[in-house]
């Protein structure tokens, strides 16, 4: 039976700390007719102190598995787009798995500019068609404010800070992910681009005092190769599902500059009222762009069942990709009751204890190695690696597969939701998950 994969669940997360055009005048030599006439760009928002990549990824998972009433016990993959992670490593999708209490899923970040968050919705469709998961969770969170150059005007007035989440599906109706493409030219590497940081520029008093640790754009190149990517992208997925540009109902595109979108849109020849544009409150957000764009689309009821909608975008690297979606999800009746509130806040806090007990089990067993002085680590007990042995599913491909054959279309313990197909799928039992 053929596999699609649809996206059941969507949310996001902006700081509070507003950024206006007004302000940055007052810090560089600019003023809010340049900016507005230039990018098309009115305010955007930045973290505070003691937020992150992390804690805005957090926030637009939780709230993406809140619409998909999804347990993240039942998550088998979480993506994570960015170039600001939390850490150079670990990932911070894996930061975010623990957070969530996702214990078995796997978990990796990618870095494709601002079309990473299209990169990752590629792999995780293609992984649930294939039949290797279930669910997924793909998140585009960026915190650029922190790696943005505050005295460049010619880029600091861009970016913006946010995150925008998704929960794919597996489902037997068709739709979902129809079409995409994914392209990278490295030639034009160097048209965006951080220099320091990395092995060719490790960090050193020369590379800060060079301010090489900032984001450094050649805005007359990115220009004119966004133009032709998002045409060449938009028009190939279209032609792959064979869809006519005429019968898309709406364009999502990366939220970058308004003379972009508007070049595209003519290029293409479609009105600019296909186009969602919310550039002008968030800046450019790079690999949250998209997914923040699609939130806002299906929270304001633009998108309706059986709509093709195209995601496109391009970044650094250079890279680009597109999405060519048909809807079918049917939207959340209800928000959520109190008690399944309740039930969600007290799981995230056993995550939050099960994290903090796993890692005080693995200080004790530091402890006691270095005790028995023989450098032989104590027998360790029940972790990830021994769930067969308790019943709990195991990663192995047979037993994913028998997973799925098990429960076709099973559905969080949060209560029950609407599959893809408009039924109703009843909650299966714990004893079934003893993950959960």
């Amino acid at each position: 039976m053929a596999r699609y994969a649809h996206i059941i669940g969507w949310g996001k997360a902006i700081p509070r700390r507003v950024m206006t055009n007004d302000d940055w005048a007052k810090l560089v030599d600019t003023s809010d007719e340049w900016i507005r006439s230039r990018t098309g760009v009115r305010e955007r928002h930045f973290v505070s102190e003691g937020e992150s990549t992390l804690t805005l990824a957090l926030e637009a998972a939780r709230n993406a598995l809140e619409v998909a009433r999804l347990s993240p016990a039942y998550l088998d993959l979480i993506i994570v787009a960015t170039v600001t992670p939390e850490y150079q490593f670990p990932a911070t999708a894996c930061l975010l798995q623990d957070r969530l209490g996702a214990s078995r899923a796997a978990a990796f970040d990618l870095s494709a500019g601002c079309s990473g968050f299209i990169y990752g919705v590629s792999l995780a469709g293609d992984a649930i068609r294939a039949g290797s998961y279930q669910y997924a969770l793909v998140i585009g969170v960026e915190t650029l404010s922190r790696i943005m150059d505050w005295q460049d005007r010619t880029t600091c007035v861009l970016f913006g800070d946010g995150a925008g989440a998704v929960v794919l599906a597996a489902s037997s109706v068709p739709g979902g992910i129809i079409s995409y493409t994914l392209g990278a030219d490295g030639s034009g590497a160097d048209y965006l681009i951080m220099p320091g940081g990395g092995s060719r520029h490790p960090t050193t008093h020369e590379t800060v005092e060079q301010r090489m640790h900032y984001i450094k754009m050649n805005g007359r190149e990115v220009f004119k190769f966004a133009t032709r990517a998002m045409d060449r992208a938009t028009r190939l997925v279209c032609e792959r599902a064979n869809v006519p540009l005429e019968h898309v109902e709406l364009m999502v595109p990366h939220q970058a500059n308004d003379r972009i979108i508007q070049a595209a849109a003519k290029s293409l020849g479609l009105p600019d009222s296909l186009f969602y544009v919310n550039l002008d409150r968030y800046g450019n957000t790079s690999a949250a762009s998209i997914p923040i764009a699609l939130c806002e689309v299906l929270e304001k009821g633009l998108v309706r069942r059986h709509d093709h909608v195209v995601l496109v975008g391009f970044g650094a690297g250079l890279t680009w990709g597109a999405l060519l979606l048909q809807w079918e999800t049917p939207f959340p009746a209800v928000t959520l009751k109190w008690w399944q509130r309740l039930y969600n806040a007290i799981y995230y806090r056993w995550a939050q204890l099960r994290s903090w007990l796993a890692r005080l089990r693995r200080r004790v067993e530091s402890w006691q190695t270095r005790e028995n002085g023989n450098g032989s680590p104590p027998r360790k007990g029940p972790s990830a690696l021994h769930r067969e042995e308790k019943g709990a599913p195991s990663d192995h491909p047979e037993a994913r597969e028998g997973r799925s054959k098990q429960v076709e279309e099973p559905s969080p313990p949060a209560g029950e939701r609407a599959a893809p197909s408009g039924e109703t799928v009843a909650r299966p039992r714990d004893a079934d998950h003893p993950e959960h």
